[in-house]
């Protein structure tokens, strides 16, 4: 499976990185950045779109050719995104950290590094980079570290966003303590997706938590019905950065 390939190349990632940087290190970059943007802030409202920077899939391969990450941040910021995902796999998305890094110091909005975590060195590693938030996948890690994970980001002032797929994942980052909630419309394991599984899943989220719909959204007409399934916050990625302009199509699903 992909995501069996994902994270075991992510073990031996962290590992090397682990000997390249040392968690002091890391903590003393830590502590001269200045303090997150508030990313749960930034999601309240009636259509909230985390807007992605990704460079390709492990599905689609290269998704755009004149891929830029800041120009592509800036074309999300000035046409109303609420905070922008950066993608910093870089074996199967080709992202990097320097990607996240640049795209922080050319935008006003929240950050999220879109990533694979699945050690504590990586919240660390996320906030040295300028990761306002981090995402936290429930499919590849247990509740205990959920939890943990989540706890951890708060102290260094980041939000998490707890991805689930299903009822049993819902249920790891409800009793996390989760607050933003995404549920990925992709499954991890075949990488089909059905937006669906965010209208069956968002009625079981809590009205005091914050429901994304990920994956999968290419149409308005999504967007409005994912709304009355109660879900007012979507991250996107494929179908924007596909886009032949990119701008016009996020106002587009904004209903601008």
């Amino acid at each position: 499976m992909i995501l069996d390939d994902i994270v075991e190349n992510k073990r031996r990632e962290v590992a090397v990185r682990k000997r390249t940087v040392d968690l002091r290190s890391l903590a003393r970059i830590v502590e001269k950045k200045p303090p997150a943007r508030d990313f749960k802030a930034a999601l309240a409202s009636e259509c909230a779109i985390i807007a992605e920077v990704k460079r390709k899939s492990p599905s689609r391969g290269l998704l755009r050719a004149d891929f830029d990450p800041v120009r592509i941040a800036g074309e999300y910021e000035s046409h109303g995104a609420a905070a922008i995902s950066v993608l910093t796999d870089q074996t199967f998305f080709g992202g990097c950290d320097e990607d996240l890094a640049a795209v922080r110091g050319a935008v006003s909005r929240p950050v999220l590094r879109k990533e694979f975590i699945i050690d504590p060195y990586q919240i660390c590693e996320a906030r040295a980079i300028g990761a306002d938030a981090i995402l936290l996948i429930a499919a590849i890690l247990t509740a205990g570290q959920v939890r943990e994970y989540r706890e951890l980001a708060a102290m260094m002032g980041m939000a998490s966003m707890i991805e689930i797929h299903d009822r049993g994942e819902l249920e790891m980052a409800l009793l996390a303590g989760a607050e933003i909630i995404g549920i990925n419309n992709r499954d991890l394991k075949t990488f089909v997706t059905d937006i669906r599984t965010s209208a069956d899943l968002a009625p079981l989220i809590p009205e005091d938590r914050i429901a994304v719909s990920e994956s999968g959204i290419r149409t308005r007409g999504e967007i409005e019905a994912l709304q009355k399934a109660g879900i007012r916050a979507f991250l996107i990625g494929e179908t924007l950065i596909s886009a032949p302009e990119i701008g016009l199509k996020l106002e587009e699903l904004l209903g601008k």
